[in-house]
């Protein structure tokens, strides 16, 4: 999904492990559009997802946690917060969002919140299909989105600023499955990242 994935250092070293241990296995990459992050993992075109909590979807396991990153406001280069050192969580009440297609509201709150700390309502802005048009809104001027802190090293456009957001809690991605469809091959990569976590002593990754 967007930066995260075989972007990510802790990802690849597990992805490798996996392999390591496993050489009959072919893994093959599936991207996640973030505005409909639960359609592959729902239809069974993906086995094993990484996704970012919570995650309290009935019929879905979340697995080990493989990154933990903060979250940045994400606007374009004109927006009136693109000079702030940082923001918080209620400067949000000034914003409009970008919308998701089909996100769980829990999911949704990760990132975008509905209400700021003190209640006031976060505005919905244009509704996006795919990460690509998410970032096409945010550097048009038409909305803000929330997002981690690698997007900001993986899409430096000129048209975009990234502000951090002092009272966010962290993101937390994790490995996630159809819990019908639970196997062996799945607990493997599960193991395999949890190896990994012992292994550099990463805290980002258990």
């Amino acid at each position: 999904m967007g930066t995260v994935g075989p972007h990510s250092l802790a990802f690849g070293d597990i992805i490798g492990l996996f392999e390591a241990r496993n050489p009959g296995v072919r893994l093959q990459h599936r991207e996640i559009q973030p505005p409909s992050p639960l359609d592959l993992i729902r239809s069974g075109e993906v086995d094993v997802a990484v996704l970012w909590l919570p995650m309290g979807e009935p019929g879905l396991t979340a697995g080990p946690v493989v990154s933990t990153s903060p979250v940045l406001l994400m606007v374009s280069a004109t927006h009136p917060y693109a000079g702030r050192d940082s923001i918080c969580l209620e400067d949000l009440g000034d914003c409009a969002v970008v919308q998701g297609q089909r996100i769980p509201q829990d999911m949704e709150e990760t990132f975008n919140p509905y209400r700021t700390p003190a209640g006031r309502p976060v505005r919905r802005g244009p509704k996006v299909s795919t990460w690509q048009e998410a970032l096409t809104a945010v550097a048009s001027g038409r909305a803000v989105a929330g997002v981690t802190v690698d997007v900001a090293d993986f899409y430096p456009w000129p048209s975009l600023a990234f502000v951090p957001i002092r009272d966010a809690p962290p993101c937390q991605w994790a490995l996630v499955w159809r819990t019908a469809a639970d196997n062996p091959l799945i607990h493997a990569f599960a193991r395999a990242a949890t190896d990994i976590a012992a292994a550099t002593g990463d805290p980002s990754v258990s």
